[in-house]
């Protein structure tokens, strides 16, 4: 099978609707920090922001939907999300 795609093309048509899903302990404030983190490179982000706590409740998941602009957009928010230590995995 051949692929004419290019490297740095996306799957992607943007602008797009694109969900953000980010773990993290439920002990910290990981809600208010990931939404500044989505806000700052997201300015027309304003929520709301779906939670979900683990079985024993030691992590939360958080649901983020955004209109993406941009692959380099997302590719920002993903690289500030993981320099973040109150996250354990940003999908």
């Amino acid at each position: 099978m051949t692929h004419n795609k290019k490297p740095d093309e996306s799957l992607l048509k943007f602008p797009c609707e694109f969900a953000i899903k980010v773990m993290g302990k439920s002990d910290s404030s990981i809600e208010k920090t990931v939404f500044a983190i989505i806000k700052e490179h997201c300015p027309t982000f304003s929520g709301p922001c779906n939670t979900r706590k683990s079985r024993n409740g030691n992590y939360i998941a958080l649901t983020f939907m955004i209109t993406a602009e941009s692959k380099t957009q997302l590719d920002k928010i993903y690289l500030a999300l993981n320099e973040c230590k109150d996250v354990v995995m940003a999908l």
